[in-house]
């Protein structure tokens, strides 16, 4: 089953901006703004909480430092023990470099593939693309409710926002 979306293409990122935060406040149903590079200020016109990746790092980094710290000092305490120099088997300063890279490791990784797996971006995705977009232009994708004044009303917002073309697709929820 597919819906209907009406997309605006813009010029500018203030164009954007402003009708990013005009499509919200006529309360149409905003899907989603493509642009060819980070626009400032763009959350916050759109109404999106922070992300939660930063969470997902900062577990990911915690389970990686525990693991990297709990290895080494399980072989170094537990199941062989040696005696360097004199040096104490729990010589903390040693497990340092490797606990650090194990922590950076985990982070990354884990944060990338969180990443991928909510943006939906995975082999075989057969998602359309909008012309231009990643090049130098700017697009809005709203879901007008399905009144015909309420397709007009959308597409009269975005045009006098400075749309400089509007495009109505059906795509799959």
């Amino acid at each position: 089953m597919s819906a209907p979306v009406l997309i605006g293409y813009f010029e500018h990122e203030a164009q954007v901006l402003d009708a990013t935060r005009a499509v919200r406040e006529a309360g149409h149903d905003l899907r989603d703004v493509y642009t060819p590079y980070a626009v400032h200020g763009l959350d916050d016109a759109m109404g999106l909480r922070p992300s939660r990746l930063t969470w997902v790092c900062f577990g990911a980094g915690l389970l990686g430092c525990t693991l990297a710290l709990s290895l080494q000092l399980y072989t170094s305490v537990v199941s062989w023990p040696l005696n360097v120099g004199g040096k104490p088997f729990n010589s903390f300063p040693a497990f340092i470099p490797v606990t650090f890279e194990l922590t950076v490791l985990f982070a990354a990784l884990s944060t990338v593939a969180a990443f991928l797996v909510r943006a939906r971006l995975f082999p075989g995705n057969k998602r359309q693309t909008l012309p231009r977009v990643t090049d130098d232009r700017f697009a809005i994708v709203i879901a007008p409710r399905q009144s015909p004044e309420s397709l007009e009303a959308a597409e009269d917002l975005l045009r006098r926002h400075g749309a400089v073309a509007t495009d109505l697709r059906e795509v799959a929820p």
